[in-house]
């Protein structure tokens, strides 16, 4: 027995590495990915009552069966004073006819279109500058056609902590509960990129945003010259520009329930693909240690991973006791990651992925990677989605 307790240099050397990347994991889910559940009742008794006019700006392309289904939520919001302009980028379905049939019934309403041929360096940048620029409110409210509040209050939600200091606030826009790995692996990425930006946010480094739920001032927009930063890229119209103008001071985060949006099914993987490659082209712009921070994680994981692999095998073919630890170690890891996460995409209203979560974490930090590399090799002119 006693010989369990005797270690040679190569054991405890490998032990010790494994217990510090153990800590290293432990604090980024108990401080940082948990730092969201922690805070939201004091921010659910810290938000504001203030309810300003707002300008909901609602981008279109090709969406007619989507403007069906989802537009109605917003335009049947409580809230006493709102307008909602919806940009239709080119359309070639049935998007006009189907917003002309709803503007017949709703006031607050306006739509205006994009002609297909016009050539800008980034479609939707343009159609949203067109939006804001028809705005009659200052607040602006960003949504799209494909996602839907999950409830009458959003507007009210997402506008009642806007103070003389306020000019940005941060949302969450939910994946719904589909079927499929595929399903799961878009909801794992989604919880865990928003956890990231909505951590940082409430320690007072903001670096990102989701245009799905995202609001800003018209005078912040103009203030900084619109998307003229970003012309050279086709995205960065949310994420870039949050990065450039959000600082500590000008910007809340909101993640009540009446707060959040959900977004319909991705049906191609291609599609989620090619929005990840856009996502990674902007990210290599944005400044501050953020992305880095969050990507430490990611390494810290996969040697941690190894670690414990290269544990147990040494393990069985010497100290058993050192498979054991490191298997006891990867359980505790394990089970503060999961419960995290589960109770995070509950207040996230979001279905959790708990039972897939071992396949989860490992294939995507690897996916992201690939996104990564792939981009590099695509050229400038390749490696964005044409939204």
């Amino acid at each position: 027995m006693n010989d369990l307790l005797i270690f040679n240099h190569i054991e405890l050397i490998l032990a010790a590495t494994t217990a510090g990347l153990f800590i290293i994991q432990l604090l980024y889910y108990l401080v940082t990915y948990a730092r969201p559940l922690r805070q939201a009742k004091r921010r659910q008794m810290e938000a504001g009552q203030a309810k300003p006019a707002v300008s909901v700006i609602v981008y279109a392309k090709n969406e007619s069966e989507n403007l069906r289904k989802h537009l109605p939520a917003l335009l049947n919001q409580n809230y006493p004073e709102y307008e909602i302009i919806v940009v239709n980028d080119g359309s070639t379905d049935e998007s006009d006819e189907v917003l002309k049939t709803f503007k017949n019934e709703y006031d607050h309403l306006y739509h205006t279109y994009i002609p297909e041929d016009v050539k800008y360096l980034s479609r939707k940048k343009l159609a949203l500058t067109v939006g804001i620029k028809a705005a009659k409110y200052d607040i602006l409210l960003f949504t799209e056609a494909n996602c839907e509040p999950m409830g009458k209050n959003w507007v009210s939600a997402m506008a009642r902590n806007y103070t003389s200091k306020t000019s940005i606030i941060l949302g969450f826009c939910a994946y719904g509960p589909h079927k499929g790995f595929f399903h799961k692996l878009v909801a794992y990425d989604n919880l865990m990129t928003g956890l990231q930006y909505i951590s940082s946010a409430l320690t007072g480094n903001p670096y990102t945003g989701n245009g799905r739920n995202l609001s800003y001032r018209k005078d912040l927009f103009f203030a900084h010259k619109g998307y003229y930063k970003s012309l050279s890229l086709h995205a960065g119209d949310d994420d870039l520009f949050i990065n450039e103008s959000a600082t500590k001071d000008n910007t809340w985060v909101e993640y009540s329930p009446d707060s959040i949006t959900e977004m319909a099914k991705i049906d191609r993987f291609s599609m989620w693909k090619e929005m990840k490659v856009s996502r990674a082209a902007t990210q290599r712009y944005y400044k501050g240690w953020n992305l880095t921070f969050f990507r430490t994680e990611s390494i810290s994981y996969f040697l941690f991973f190894i670690a414990v692999i290269t544990s147990i095998v040494l393990g069985i073919l010497g100290n058993w006791l050192i498979s054991i630890l490191a298997g006891l170690l990867y359980t505790i890891r394990f089970s503060c990651k999961a419960a995290i996460l589960h109770k995070s995409a509950k207040l996230l209203q979001q279905k959790p992925v708990t039972g897939w979560l071992f396949l989860l974490e490992l294939i995507l930090p690897l996916f992201n990677l690939y996104v990564r590399i792939y981009r590099i090799f695509r050229g400038k002119n390749d490696y964005t989605f044409r939204l």
